[in-house]
């Protein structure tokens, strides 16, 4: 069997969510009450990162904030829907 098939899935609260976003959005607000709760339900940890705090971020994301990602990749952004964060951390 190769490696990548025999590689195990991730539990929950071996899964990190980061929500990239910066002060004053309502939308990262509301996506930050969402992780927040899944995350909370889920045991996996989270983040967030302030996009007017760092270049590449800003550059990358400035127009699709709150950007959620999951162990890095991006998962969704502007809103966050629950159910589909909880599907993607295996919960």
């Amino acid at each position: 069997m190769s490696p990548v098939l025999r590689r195990t899935k991730k539990k929950a609260g071996e899964r990190l969510v980061t929500l990239i976003g910066k002060p004053g959005c309502h939308l990262c607000d509301d996506a930050r009450a969402v992780i927040e709760e899944v995350c909370g339900e889920t045991g996996a940890a989270w983040e967030e990162k302030d996009i007017t705090q760092d270049e590449a971020l800003h550059r990358a994301y400035w127009e699709q904030i709150p950007v959620v990602l999951v162990d890095g990749e991006q998962h969704t952004f502007w809103r966050v829907d629950a159910g589909r964060l909880r599907r993607a951390l295996g919960a």
